[in-house]
């Protein structure tokens, strides 16, 4: 059990996210892997914390620090994702879509006829991701091939893996982002990466070229990484019942309910992990300084306290956006609009250019015996690649893929 304490509550998940006076985020993303690298000893481990964190993996990821570090880098990022970005960025999301849309319902250039993880989802929310960043059209090919090397390439963010653990899976965009930002210093142009390269701290510094690189390098990755997982999500529950999928079908403005009940029910994060600075007490149970805990949203989004009949997936619930499949407090995740946008703009093209989605047989199974195969990681929860089985609505009769 690696002396994890786990926390399946609501109240008491959101109340830890809240309290970053008594939880460091240090591990948020490693968790007790490979563990803290000196004895955590004493009644205040803060002082150690600070002077090891960046022995830590992946300790200078936006997810990783603490206020006021945490405050300052966050501010950057948010002045990339302001709601007219947001808006102008929706706008070629379903441009994006419907190209993609075009090849994947035809085979086009997917190794899997039918695949919708690797075919559609993966390559839309990276080009979604890479217009909010203002990536040049011919450098995005160069990117992506990245990217397959890293979280998104299938191992990284949650695997336990040496060679995960010894490196930063992000590492290798940066690079590339550094070049973008250097460069727009040098000549400032009319856009997105002039913007996020002039961008300030709160009290007006000029960040380092290597603080800007972190922020744009963890929203390529982790923003991608967890919002194709909600896709896969989504699409194996419209598939798997017919009634929510002709409701869907007829009642488009449902939809962005039903994104909210898929990150309840079947949340892309499993859970994020903290570290206690002093001795504290969650749920009766006390705890030293110096233990790891990791918030298990999955569980807190089915805790029966909040949600009434929590197994059932159920859209039109009340209060359907309580979940915490994006965290809560000061590490809300950022991209939470961005992700929203996404998912809402992927379902309406699919169901706009099919008549039918369902799974297929092969390798899922047959209904009431159906199988599925997830990504095996601590920290995310998603479908390893090969969903979906559509008809086009131009086409006579189904079509098996």
């Amino acid at each position: 059990h690696h002396d994890v304490v786990m926390v399946t509550g609501y109240d008491e998940a959101v109340r830890i996210y809240n309290d970053t006076e008594a939880f460091s985020a240090c591990n948020a993303v490693s968790g007790p892997f490979p563990g803290f690298p000196v004895p955590l000893e004493g009644d205040d481990v803060s002082g150690l914390i600070e002077a090891h964190r960046d022995e830590l993996p992946m300790s200078d990821q936006l997810p990783t620090l603490d206020p006021p570090v945490h405050t300052d880098h966050r501010a950057l990022l948010m002045r990339l994702i302001t709601p007219k970005r947001l808006k102008e960025n929706e706008e070629a999301m379903w441009r994006l879509a419907d190209g993609l849309l075009d090849d994947f319902l035809e085979g086009e250039g997917v190794a899997v006829p039918g695949e919708f993880v690797s075919g559609f989802a993966g390559p839309f929310t990276f080009l979604v991701i890479a217009d909010l960043l203002g990536v040049p059209e011919g450098d995005r090919a160069e990117i992506a091939a990245l990217l397959r090397h890293g979280p998104a390439g299938g191992g990284g963010i949650g695997s336990t893996g040496e060679d995960t653990l010894d490196r930063n899976p992000l590492g290798h965009l940066y690079e590339r982002v550094a070049r973008y930002i250097e460069d727009r210093r040098r000549a400032p142009r009319e856009d997105v990466l002039t913007g996020l390269a002039t961008a300030t701290f709160p009290d007006g510094r000029l960040p380092e070229v290597t603080d800007v690189v972190r922020v744009a390098a963890n929203l390529f990755a982790a923003g991608q990484e967890t919002t194709v997982r909600l896709l896969g999500s989504a699409l194996k529950l419209i598939a798997e019942q017919p009634e929510l999928q002709a409701e869907l079908r007829e009642h488009r403005d449902r939809v962005p309910l039903f994104v909210e009940e898929v990150l309840r029910t079947e949340s892309p994060v499993k859970g994020d992990f903290r570290l206690t600075r002093v001795p504290v007490t969650v749920g009766g149970v006390g705890l030293p300084a110096g233990t790891t805990v990791m918030l298990l949203n999955s569980a807190a989004n089915r805790d029966p306290r909040q949600f009434d009949d929590p197994a059932a997936f159920d859209p039109a619930r009340p209060g359907v956006r309580r979940h915490i499949a994006f965290g809560r407090g000061p590490h809300t995740c950022p991209g939470a609009p961005l992700a929203r946008a996404e998912a809402r703009v992927a379902i309406e093209r699919l169901l706009d250019r099919t008549t039918d989605i369902r799974l297929s047989e092969n390798p899922h199974g047959p209904e009431g015996a159906r199988r599925f195969h997830y990504v095996p990681t601590f920290m995310l929860r998603g479908l390893r690649p090969r969903e979906g089985e559509r008809r086009r609505r131009a086409l006579p009769g189904p079509r098996h893929l």
